[in-house]
């Protein structure tokens, strides 16, 4: 398969079909591009354009087009189509899509975009994964899925999945559910092609089965269906029922989001937002960190103008504050990172403690490193004296062992308190290792030289 290349040469072309009106030339251009292919191709159009090549496409393809669009440009769309145009979009999607792009319609448009879903069982599979949140189990399931009864024959079984299947994109497991439609195993596609068309499903099928319930967070989701490996995951309800199944696409997207998301607040962007957002909505998620990092500058100027004055001779050593600060904010940054992704994946285990002891050590080690360098390099190339080269190299022992601690244990103490440990990370960490960092240097400089 060759892989599509956008270019310019090609949006002329289709702007110029699009502006005669050819619809038979655009349909051949199209005909064999994949959706996904199509959706980059409209992000490069304008919006009338892009609505006319929308309503152009067979309604299969345009619906999987639809998916595949940035939520502003989707949402710019929808708005240029009636709602007989949208349900009948709507139709050819599986149910979480569907309602995904229902539940970003004004309440009274999804009302009425309901109403012309012709197919009524479509519909009140759409309306009840509505009610879920989108961050749970439930807003995330589609009601598509092949389930057998374990009172069932294996041909009687055969018939009834033929029947389901013809609703299904791509069959992943075939799940076993009671008379209660409660949830009790999945059916190996081997044991079932292999095993007498007489045979009773109970007898066959594997009771072990990983599931989750509608209201369980979906990063909890994501992170079981990447332990195991899972393809899809049954849903079940508060009884225990079969209601559902998450793919492995929704799990990508709930992961990448949430990377999204944690790397904006890690970079002190406190709210969801992108580069085209109003200069507003970019001022409201930046400020807040911003005010905190000018905070946090103006106590370390406080502490330094606080030492200052009995320096004397040793003045030199004000040079040297902005690798203390430097080090301590990195440190801290490094440290906190790599206990948010472990937090994140399930890889932080044992006490508190001794975590904190193995960040004891590595500062001390990668401290006692840096001091050496710096205290030769401040001694011989800015001819300091031994003594304050020493005291320099101490202080940047001392900072890199609290700033590695410091950059542990918040984390770890958020994530105990329920908060998103990714906020402990970027200008939190830096800014509060800053003003300590500074603080520990000229304490450690006041103690050591006297002044």
């Amino acid at each position: 398969m060759t892989p599509f290349k956008l270019s310019d040469e090609l949006i002329e072309q289709i702007e110029a079909l699009i502006e005669v009106d050819n619809k038979h030339e655009l349909l051949m251009l199209l005909g064999d591009v994949h959706y996904a292919d199509i959706a980059e191709i409209i992000h490069e159009l304008n919006l009338d354009e892009a609505t006319y090549l929308i309503k152009l496409l067979d309604s299969k393809k345009t619906s999987d087009v639809i998916t595949e669009l940035d939520e502003d440009i989707r949402d710019k769309i929808l708005e240029k189509l009636s709602a007989k145009e949208i349900a009948d979009e709507i139709v050819e999607l599986d149910t979480d899509d569907a309602a995904d792009i229902i539940n970003e319609l004004p309440d009274d448009r999804r009302d009425e975009v309901i109403a012309f879903i012709d197919d009524h069982e479509h519909a009140k599979d759409i309306v009840e994964l509505l009610r879920y949140d989108n961050d749970t189990a439930g807003g995330l399931m589609a009601k598509e899925l092949v389930k057998v009864n374990e009172n069932w024959s294996v041909l009687n079984c055969v018939k009834e999945m033929r029947a389901q299947a013809e609703h299904v994109t791509r069959v992943h497991s075939i799940y076993v559910v009671d008379d209660n439609e409660r949830l009790i195993g999945r059916l190996s596609l081997k044991d079932l092609l292999t095993a007498s068309t007489r045979s009773a499903i109970k007898d066959i099928y594997i009771s072990k089965v990983d599931y989750a319930s509608v209201h369980d967070d979906a990063e909890d989701v994501a992170r079981i269906m990447a332990k195991y490996d899972l393809e899809a995951i049954p849903v079940v309800d508060e009884l225990g029922r079969l209601v559902g199944r998450i793919t492995i696409d929704d799990i990508v997207d709930v992961i990448r989001d949430e990377a999204e998301r944690d790397y904006q607040m890690a970079a002190g962007i406190s709210k969801d937002v992108e580069a085209k957002d109003s200069i507003l909505k970019l001022t409201r998620a930046r400020l807040p960190w911003l005010l905190i990092g000018t905070f946090g500058g103006m106590m370390a100027a406080k502490i330094i103008t606080s030492f200052q004055q009995g320096m004397g001779d040793f003045v030199i050593l004000l040079s040297f504050v902005p690798l203390i600060q430097a080090t301590a904010g990195n440190v801290g940054v490094q440290s906190s990172a790599i206990v948010v992704q472990g937090l994140a994946n399930n890889s932080i285990d044992g006490q508190i403690i001794n975590r904190l002891f193995k960040e004891f050590l590595l500062g001390l080690v990668n401290g006692g490193s840096i001091a050496l360098i710096v205290l030769l390099i401040t001694h011989f190339f800015f001819n300091t004296d031994y003594i304050v080269s020493l005291t320099i190299g101490i202080a940047i022992i001392s900072v890199i062992i609290i700033a590695a601690i410091i950059g542990t244990f918040i984390p770890i103490f958020l994530d105990k308190r329920g908060i998103d440990p990714a906020v402990a990370t970027g200008p939190f960490i830096t800014t509060s290792n800053d003003i300590f960092g500074i603080l520990v240097y000229f304490s450690i400089a006041k103690l050591i030289l006297g002044f």
